[in-house]
């Protein structure tokens, strides 16, 4: 089982290489994540403090999911030994779904890179 710092590395950290399976594993559980916030959002009153709540979390749960969603795609990037500024094209709506359906079909580079010696693990 992995442990918090790895896991804070893979979410929120730019350095090293990811694998693709990771990488969709990883934007899977934070859709997940995001669905099932909005999901308990629509269960509720709209006025009442339950929904203001599971409001403000599913909100919380997008700001977050962007950083990670970007420290994602820098590291799959880096792992197709291309530079983590490409990263940029996920915030134009239509090359957003494009670029992570492309970073999970494209094997990386195998073997050591200018990003990291191997992939899942920092530089």
């Amino acid at each position: 089982m992995p442990d918090r710092d790895q896991l804070f590395w893979l979410f929120f950290r730019f350095s090293g290489r990811v694998s693709r399976a990771a990488y969709f594993l990883a934007g899977l559980l934070l859709a997940i994540v995001q669905v099932f916030l909005l999901y308990r959002f629509t269960l509720v009153p709209q006025d009442s403090t339950q929904g203001q709540f599971w409001a403000m979390a599913f909100w919380a749960a997008v700001l977050i999911s962007i950083w990670s969603n970007v420290a994602l795609s820098v590291k799959r990037l880096h792992d197709l030994d291309k530079p983590g500024i490409i990263a940029a094209t996920l915030f134009i709506p239509v090359i957003s779904i494009i670029a992570f359906v492309l970073l999970c079909l494209f094997p990386g580079t195998p073997g050591p890179n200018r990003y990291g010696a191997a992939t899942n693990q920092p530089k």
